[in-house]
């Protein structure tokens, strides 16, 4: 089945918005065995958009535009697609009732702006959106299934899970049964990941697929089978990979490593602290993002200036003066002293230099001291991770929940990143 992506809007074409949606409709599209042919971005303009919906419409069986649904004068996609299709812009009444709905519930006034939402191609059907003010609809032309989506991906993504995908998937069955099984890695790179199945798994099934999708901080490893033929093969994988990469694997799916450590400590009954310099709370607001980080989460002492090392946490000035700020010592009596304040039965503590400034030849930009542990059993180690300030925190942060993780996990083998991260002298 041809499937087509046309996405809308000067924001995509000026960098302002990053184009997230034409990928997370690919990643929802996947198990329906339906895989996107082309996609293409354009800006709000009418004569541009009529041309290309109409020259995609021409070569898909289904086309999915999304943006432009909106109320503000750039939003082109109703009008444009009743151009092509040589029908009039009409008044739904099903959208009228949606959008007096979604107005009353805000206490707002269903103004003129608000009313062009509920002007559909005459012939549309529509798709229902429960979270936005604009409706999404669908037309048929020229053999071709038009289907329009809102910009916002806090609106796609329901509409698409709840109307499009089981639309889709009632439209066109596939009758083979497509499993795609999703490994959250960390501490481990793509290049190394690649080199490590080609050497362990040289007898990789040839209808089974693997994919890799490096990110920060994790890395996605997706095995896939599309075939009943294939179920038993990819199933052999999986369990050898499980054994191949230990450690390294946070979780399957949508885990990440805030959602496991406080699983973890969930599970135990037990709490962490944080002392965060370099991070300045990224590790506590990753943490408190997830549901039920409340039952786990004790404090967070975001201590940046060295008096407030002293003050807030005990740090010795001592200490401070003799090692600096980063350094083993300073980490260890920051961890130590989060946990003396807060009760908790765990806790991590970073202090580093995010640059660009701020480096000298023995602690270069980079350079990060974490502690980690328990009374009586706290560990600190030195780290380098030479990058852009905003993904050197990233990474300490994600560092930092990894070595919890694998406290609790009791793992007692030294991560890979200990040999690779090691700062240059």
């Amino acid at each position: 089945m041809k499937l087509n992506l046309l996405m809308t809007g000067n924001e995509l074409m000026s960098g302002v918005t990053v184009d997230s949606n034409s990928a997370l409709i690919a990643r929802l599209l996947e198990p329906l065995n339906l895989r996107v042919g082309c996609k293409l971005a354009i800006g709000d303009d009418m004569e541009q958009l009529c041309t290309e919906i109409s020259r995609l419409a021409g070569m898909s069986e289904v086309l999915i535009v999304n943006g432009g649904l909106g109320p503000t004068s750039d939003d082109l996609t109703a009008e444009a697609l009743a151009r092509v299709a040589g029908v009039p812009l009409v008044e739904s009444a099903a959208a009228m009732a949606h959008l007096e709905t979604w107005c009353g519930r805000r206490g707002l006034a269903l103004n003129a702006a608000n009313r062009k939402q509920a002007f559909l191609p005459q012939g549309a059907e529509l798709i229902p959106n429960r979270v936005g003010s604009a409706v999404g609809f669908r037309l048929h032309h020229l053999g071709c299934e038009i289907l329009c989506t809102p910009g916002p991906p806090g609106e796609l993504r329901p509409m698409l899970e709840e109307h499009i995908l089981p639309w889709l998937a009632a439209q066109y069955p596939n009758s083979e049964p497509v499993v795609i099984t999703r490994f959250q890695l960390f501490g481990i790179g793509e290049s190394s990941l690649q080199e490590l199945i080609r050497r362990e798994m040289p007898d990789w099934p040839p209808d089974v697929e693997l994919g890799f999708r490096a990110g920060a901080p994790l890395l996605e490893l997706k095995v896939s089978s599309f075939s009943e033929a294939a179920q038993t093969a990819r199933i052999a994988c999986e369990e050898r990979l499980r054994a191949l990469l230990a450690d390294h694997v946070i979780g399957m799916g949508n885990d990440t490593l805030p959602s496991r450590v406080v699983a973890l400590l969930g599970a135990r009954g037990e709490h962490v602290a944080l002392a965060e310099s370099c991070t300045g709370g990224l590790i506590a607001s990753l943490l408190t993002e997830v549901p039920g980080a409340s039952r786990v989460f004790e404090a967070g002492y975001v201590v940046y200036a060295n008096r407030i090392k002293e003050r807030a946490l005990g740090v010795s000035h001592a200490t401070l003066e003799a090692h600096g700020a980063v350094s083993e010592q300073v980490v260890l009596e920051m961890a130590a002293g989060a946990l003396r304040e807060s009760g908790a039965e765990h806790a991590l503590a970073v202090s580093g230099i995010a640059g660009p400034d701020g480096g000298t030849a023995g602690k270069p930009v980079g350079t990060v001291w974490v502690a980690w542990g328990s009374a009586g059993n706290i560990r600190a180690r030195e780290l380098y991770f030479p990058v852009a300030r905003k993904l050197f925190q990233t990474m300490v942060a994600a560092t930092a929940l990894d070595l919890l993780r694998r406290d609790l996990m009791g793992i007692v083998e030294e991560p890979r990143y200990f040999r690779e991260r090691r700062v240059p002298r």
